[in-house]
């Protein structure tokens, strides 16, 4: 699900689920308070992967996700189980990215996310829907492909019952509804195969901190071992690349739209990973023709990868 850093449009999303004598809200969009306390958190799980991946190697130090006193401290104790495995380990380091530092951006296997909520905080939110793609260029900028694409090497999708119903406003958003999440898997019997598609690649995202949010707050629910993904922001690096005359925003549809992507956005998981990875191949373009070709010069600017 695509949502903008405060500050910008965001979609429309509906109240959270609550107690039955309570009285829904009668728009339905994100309230200031919430959408900010939203971008926090997640920016705060990007910005403790961007100081792990700053320490010198070998380090040992292990830093739990930070916590927010709002939730149940069981809660809490299982997101910080998940940055570990059984060894010890801490997952949360974002030690791909040393190891894909210097590869040429056309020959890195990217693995595109993108989610669908009931809402827009992982401490109140749960995921409905999960598709992802895997993509990779040819090994050499301009060459056996047409400009701007990747071969596709696989797809992931996946409906998931949240639990609880599915805001009207959010139904109305994406036609997920509760009747076809009724029979669908919980969360945990869906990240693992998530998790396992993406291995090796690029977690790439359009507004990272939303999806990342979501998913290692749900791989801690779920008592799985975050793996600590190399994390590329396609939002902050259109902002970057693209030129204000071009387009006059940095949203999702905007840019499939600018770009003629293959797929157009539509607020299903699958369809905005689709786009989304179109995007990507036009944006690393362009990151050639600037001379920009690997992972350690893209880290330069502040936000695009993690």
């Amino acid at each position: 699900m695509e949502l903008e850093p405060a500050g910008r449009e965001l979609r429309p999303a509906a109240a959270q689920p609550a107690d039955a004598h309570r009285p829904q809200r009668a728009a339905a969009f994100q309230s200031t308070a919430e959408r900010q306390l939203q971008h926090e958190l997640a920016q705060e799980v990007l910005q403790r992967q961007r100081d792990r991946a700053q320490r010198p190697p070998g380090n040992p130090a292990v830093v739990a996700l930070g916590r927010d006193e709002r939730e149940p401290r069981g809660r809490q104790r299982r997101r910080a189980l998940a940055r570990r495995d059984g060894h010890g380990r801490d997952w949360g380091r974002a030690d791909g990215r040393g190891e894909l530092a210097e590869v040429e951006l056309s020959r890195v296997e990217f693995a595109v996310v993108d989610l669908e909520t009931t809402g827009w905080s992982p401490g109140v939110a749960a995921i409905t829907e999960i598709g992802a793609v895997r993509v990779k260029g040819d090994g050499e900028v301009g060459g056996g492909l047409r400009q701007g694409e990747f071969v596709r090497q696989g797809e992931f999708a996946s409906l998931v019952n949240p639990g609880v119903p599915v805001p009207p406003g959010i139904a109305d958003l994406t036609g997920i509804t509760d009747w076809m999440l009724a029979a669908a898997p919980r969360l945990g019997a869906v990240l693992p195969g998530l998790l396992d598609f993406a291995r090796g690649c690029v977690l790439v995202a359009h507004n990272a901190p939303f999806d990342l949010g979501f998913l290692v707050a749900g791989c801690g629910d779920c008592g799985l071992a975050w793996p600590g993904f190399t994390v590329l922001d396609t939002v902050m690096l259109a902002r970057q690349v693209m030129d204000p005359d071009e387009v006059p925003d940095c949203k999702l549809g905007t840019l499939a739209g600018f770009f003629r992507a293959s797929t157009t956005p539509s607020h299903r998981a699958l369809a905005d990973a689709r786009a989304t990875a179109d995007v990507l191949g036009w944006l690393i373009r362009r990151l050639a023709n600037r001379g920009i070709r690997t992972l350690n010069q893209l880290s330069a600017w502040p936000n695009v990868v993690a």
